[in-house]
């Protein structure tokens, strides 16, 4: 124990205190190596991290069954593909040569207490499928009888609804059937006791649009 604090040698004691030192130092460099290849810093996980980051939380949403977005990309490139060689495409907007707009009435002549049912068919008489905008929104149910302007859908219309119709070559779509309660209306003119019109035998008539498309005529009914 006496030799490790009092080195002896033929050496002065600071040679063997330094040699030692050295000695020292080399020890603990290697024990230093050894916790680094251990440890590894950089490689611990930080706290929280067993939570998703936004963007993993997105990619998930949008890619949905782990499927990349890219091969969701080329289904549909390959869908458009396919029907591109098969001569349909994707339908283009309809014109007012290929749609014919028909006023309809469910019955030509109606009794005191029957109230007309209104409606409108579409009918592409072209030769690819077309799309037209054929809500309510942009309906158009007339009456008139002669010059006189009786009645409008579009007087006081309550929530109107947009629709986007694809017809097929030859398709015909007709509307779902509204009342016409046998009264005038007047635009912007809503909440007033409508005027009743006379029947008797009276002829009326039914005109309709759709948008910018006018429909083919009109259709005359009596009221009895």
């Amino acid at each position: 124990m006496s030799s490790l604090r009092h080195p002896v040698g033929p050496q002065p004691p600071s040679v063997y205190w330094r040699r030692r030192a050295v000695v020292g130092l080399g020890v603990l460099a290697v024990i230093v190596v050894i916790v680094l290849i251990v440890v590894r810093p950089g490689t611990a996980e930080p706290t929280g991290a067993g939570t998703p980051g936004p963007a993993a939380t997105d990619s998930a949403e949008v890619d949905g069954d782990g499927s990349g977005e890219g091969d969701e990309q080329s289904d549909l490139d390959a869908a458009a593909d396919e029907a591109a060689a098969e001569g349909g495409g994707a339908p283009q907007a309809c014109t007012s040569e290929q749609v014919q707009v028909t006023p309809i009435t469910d019955a030509e002549s109606y009794g005191p207490e029957s109230q007309p049912q209104l409606s409108l068919s579409l009918l592409n008489t072209g030769t690819r499928p077309c799309i037209i905008e054929a809500g309510s929104d942009v309906q158009e149910f007339l009456i008139t009888s002669g010059p006189d302007r009786i009645w409008s859908s579009r007087d006081c219309q309550v929530d109107p609804v947009a629709a986007t119709v694809v017809l097929e070559p030859g398709e015909e779509r007709s509307t779902p059937a509204i009342p016409w309660n046998r009264t005038r209306s007047e635009p912007g003119v809503c909440d007033v006791q409508r005027t009743p019109v006379p029947g008797g035998g009276a002829t009326y008539r039914l005109s309709v649009s759709v948008g910018e498309f006018a429909g083919d005529g009109d259709r005359p009914f009596l009221l009895n």
